[in-house]
């Protein structure tokens, strides 16, 4: 059987990925150091080759043809496993792994659990970035994500995306200091409309709706939100009001008796916590001894695994 790539050569397929993925000949001239010319004549060669036009040349733009977008496909995710699997054999960072997650996360789970990581794998150096704008991954030097959503994340390209697992789940119920609780005297769930919320009205919303509060019975709405959870638990430790909070985030502050739950009732979200790396990336070694370390722990917190039971998930269970 004739291998139909052999009269396909390899560089118009690198020429034509890359002008594919940018939907630019003048962004793909730039990326592979040539001229426009010689990407517009590499791309008409491969249409020749094939008897079939692969884009639809406008006047300022390109986009592709339906033949152009099925061969798109296959091409940038070839590309990505070879780029990967290359930078695999010669990177000089293999002794870095590098992470990037939500501050509140971050701080209040995975930090005081990556001391064990590196003792296991002292070869490995962890840089963690807390940036909130969602990395690609790969292409800015981060090697895995922890990420807060659905278990989706579609990446550059036509519809490749990331790997994800589920980690752990979104959970949350009241968090205050035992003073505050002592101070409302909250004896029933309707004793916090004389609270101070903090918080997210519409998952306060949840909570009462949860606890079976009346509406008419709630508080009025919440009258500090912030952009993390961190922002907001600060608060109610800070003794300014009651926060809602994830008790798997904040387990050690309740053992501490530095946060109390005044109430048992809690609310699971729809969304989670994933662990997420490139497809072409699961084997890779740093990435899979700390994925499977990542889910161990998980799985070993006693917190996660009733706030996965109560969402009804499973922790490590594959996205998508």
């Amino acid at each position: 059987m004739v291998d139909v790539l052999s009269r396909i050569p390899v560089d118009a397929l690198r020429v034509f990925e890359t002008a594919a993925r940018l939907l630019s000949f003048t962004r793909a001239a730039e990326a592979l150091g040539m001229s426009q010319a010689a990407v517009s004549w590499r791309i008409r060669d491969l249409e020749q080759r094939l008897d079939r036009a692969l884009f639809v040349r406008g006047v300022r733009q390109v986009s592709l043809t339906p033949e152009g977008e099925r061969l798109a496909t296959a091409a940038i995710e070839a590309m990505t496993l070879l780029r990967r699997a290359v930078a695999d054999v010669v990177e000089a960072d293999q002794g870095v792994l590098a992470i990037t997650t939500l501050q509140t996360l971050a701080t209040q789970w995975l930090a005081t659990r990556l001391g064990s990581f590196q003792l296991d794998n002292p070869d490995l150096a962890v840089r963690v970035d807390t940036s909130p704008t969602l990395s690609m991954l790969g292409a800015d030097g981060l090697d895995v994500a922890l990420r807060f959503g659905s278990g989706q994340w579609l990446g550059l390209g036509l519809g490749l995306g990331l790997e994800s697992r589920f980690l752990m789940p979104a959970v949350f119920t009241p968090l205050c200091t035992s003073a505050m609780r002592d101070r409302l005297d909250l004896q029933t769930p309707a004793d916090l409309k004389r609270a101070h919320l903090v918080g997210e009205p519409n998952e306060w919303a949840a909570w009462f709706a949860a606890a079976e509060v009346a509406p008419a019975d709630t508080a009025p709405p919440p009258r500090l939100t912030a952009d993390n959870q961190a922002m907001e638990v600060a608060a109610a430790l800070g003794d300014q009001g009651v926060a809602l909070g994830s008790p798997i985030l904040y387990a050690r502050e309740i053992e501490r008796g530095l946060l109390v739950r005044p109430f048992n009732q809690t609310v699971a979200l729809a969304e989670g916590y994933w662990i997420c790396y490139p497809p072409a990336r699961r084997l890779t070694p740093k990435i899979a001894r700390f994925r499977d370390w990542l889910l161990d722990t998980a799985r070993a917190d006693p917190a996660v695994v009733a706030g996965a039971r109560l969402a009804g998930r499973e922790v490590g269970e594959i996205g998508g």
